[in-house]
């Protein structure tokens, strides 16, 4: 996927905002001010959160991704962006793992 289409992506996911808290070259999305998704311009990766610590070192283990720079525990790992299906289930995953968190009176105001 290009970058203008993973923005668009997660741009279009209910209550999604982008921020550039890094400086230009790095766009974040979050949802109720969580980290959802974080992708460096330029590069051919994007940092997700796994809804499984455990799944995500699997995934880190066999190779099918990376850990994500900067944010070592919790489940998050970096992510090759040219495989469309693979790169839309685990941004959304991501998405839904992290509003899943947030207080219930915060998710429904998210629409």
């Amino acid at each position: 996927m290009t970058e203008d289409q993973i923005i668009a992506l997660c741009d279009a996911l209910p209550g999604a905002m982008r921020s550039q808290p890094f400086g230009p070259e790095v766009e974040v999305w979050k949802i109720g001010g969580k980290i959802f998704a974080l992708m460096a311009r330029g590069g051919a990766r994007i940092s997700v959160k796994c809804a499984d610590p455990g799944f995500a070192e699997l995934l880190i283990e066999t190779g099918a991704a990376t850990r994500a720079p900067y944010l070592p525990r919790g489940g998050w790992i970096a992510i090759d962006t040219t495989d469309r299906d693979t790169l839309t289930h685990r941004l959304r995953e991501s998405y839904d793992t992290v509003r899943a968190r947030l207080p219930k009176r915060l998710r429904d105001t998210l629409g």
